[in-house]
Formats: structure tokens, C-alpha cells, sequence
């Protein structure tokens, strides 16, 4: 975890996204070469390079990433196994070139990134999109539907698809997200696929990391507190769950941590 500590406790824009998510990835894989993936990364920016065109137009770019990507690499939403563990970790969704949004999306900032063409997550709520950085764009890019370009009524209709209601886009639902909250939706949808497979043991490790990001997070707090009870872990509980309803303590589960902390003392 050092390295992931040490990659993230830098200004935002410095930090390096495909190296701070490989090294978290390493507490599942402590084998895993990071190198390996970063030249992986390289490798597939260096081809799309050598297919871009002259004249350097924002949807020609994408068009090109998008051919190479997904026609040729078969870079895809893993639409079958969707809460699949794998496709949340860097290394896996390179290696099997399948994941989710924001995994996806990451593996698409990269790209771009290393061809001199920057590009921001855009974290709209149960969905995740990505676009270029610069001002009204206008365009948006779906990795997980193979580089599909969106516009704003896209985005909403997108919204409706997903929840399968009528979804009023906020403003803010399209405004960029900064590194540190891709690496913390990243591991947080890790933290609930293993909390509803009950992999208990693997949650602390993810929810750690989260505190590392975002540090004395009241909720993350509470469920490491609960994870430390539910593992016989009486004094690392009482600390998190005494800070948490310090810092929420008309918390609506306030009544229940409270009658837990009586419990464990």
C-alpha cells in the first residue's frame, strides 16, 4: 500500500491515475508487475498514434481511440458479469480487456493522456463518461458502450435508461471529477461487491484505502468500525465508531452505534 500512499499524497493533477489504481490493485494481485501494464498502456497509445489523423479534431481523435480500442484490441463493457470483482482492477481489465464504466474510463484517459489529448471523468450518477478537456466540449464519451459520443440530451436519456424513470439532469452531474474521486468510486464499487459476496476479510483492506483518500470519512469510519466488531477487533471499534458519531451524531443509525458500542464494552 506504500506506493498507492505515496502516489496519491501529491496535488491532484500530479497524480498518476493507471499507477495509483495498479498499486491498490496489488492487494488483491502482490505480484503484479506494474510496469508491465503502464507499457501496456504505452503500447496501445504509441498504435493509435501512428493512426491519427493530420488535422487534430476532437471527434476524429476519439473516432480513431474508439476503432482501435474496441474493433481491434475487443476493449468492451462486461455487460454479462457486470459485479465481477476483475473488473475493477486495472490489471485485469487491461489483460482481459473487459470491465465496467469507470474502469474502462480510465484505461480511455490514458490513451489519450499519452497522445497529447486530455480528457476528464465525468461521474454522473450510476454512470460514468468521460470528455475532453477543454471548455463547452459539448461531446461526451461512453467507454462502456464502445466510445459512443453523447450529447447532453444524451446523458439524460442515458439517466432514464438506467434507472428506468425520468432522471432531471443536474448541471453538476456532468461537471469533471478529480483523480482522487475516480480512485475512491474505483474502490468503493470493490468494498460493495465484496460486502454482498460476505468477503469480509477483503472489505478492511479496500475501506483503508478509501481513508487514505478521503481521511476520517465518517461513513468509511462506521464500517471499518463494524468490520473491527464483526472480526473480535473490541478497541480498533470503539475508536471508529466513538469518531463516527462524534462527527454525525444525529446520524440516523446514531441510536444503533451507540447501543453496539454499550454491547462491545
Amino acid at each position: 500500500m506504500n506506493k498507492f500512499y505515496q502516489e496519491i499524497n501529491q496535488p491532484d493533477a500530479q497524480i498518476n491515475l493507471a499507477k495509483a489504481a495498479l498499486y491498490f490493485a496489488q492487494v488483491e494481485y502482490p505480484n503484479l508487475e506494474v510496469d508491465q501494464y503502464l507499457n501496456a498502456l504505452d503500447a496501445i497509445a504509441n498504435k493509435v498514434k501512428e493512426r491519427l489523423p493530420n488535422t487534430f479534431y476532437p471527434l476524429k481523435v476519439i473516432k480513431t481511440i474508439n476503432q482501435y480500442l474496441f474493433d481491434d484490441l475487443g476493449f468492451q463493457g462486461n455487460s454479462n458479469n457486470y459485479y465481477d470483482p476483475r473488473n475493477s482492477y486495472l490489471n485485469e481489465v487491461i489483460s482481459r480487456r473487459t470491465g465496467i464504466p469507470i474502469s474502462l474510463s480510465v484505461v480511455y484517459l490514458e490513451i489519450a493522456k499519452r497522445i497529447n489529448f486530455p480528457m476528464v471523468g465525468i461521474g454522473m450518477p450510476g454512470h460514468f463518461i468521460i470528455r475532453p478537456n477543454f471548455e463547452d466540449a459539448g461531446i461526451f464519451v461512453d467507454v462502456f458502450n464502445r466510445g459512443e459520443i453523447l450529447f447532453e440530451q444524451d446523458c439524460e436519456a442515458r439517466l432514464r435508461e438506467i434507472y428506468s424513470q425520468p432522471v432531471k439532469l443536474e448541471p453538476h452531474f456532468l461537471e469533471p471529477v478529480s483523480h482522487r474521486q475516480i480512485l475512491g468510486r474505483m474502490l468503493t464499487n470493490l468494498k460493495y461487491i465484496y460486502i454482498n459476496c460476505q468477503e469480509y476479510a477483503k472489505v478492511l483492506p479496500i475501506i483503508e484505502l478509501i481513508l487514505r483518500l478521503f481521511p476520517n470519512h465518517p461513513l468509511e469510519l462506521r464500517d471499518r468500525g463494524l468490520l473491527y466488531y464483526q472480526f473480535g477487533q473490541w478497541q480498533q471499534a470503539i475508536h471508529d465508531l466513538e469518531l463516527y458519531l462524534a462527527m454525525l451524531p444525529t446520524a440516523q443509525d446514531a441510536e444503533a452505534i451507540g447501543q453496539l458500542l454499550a454491547k462491545i464494552r
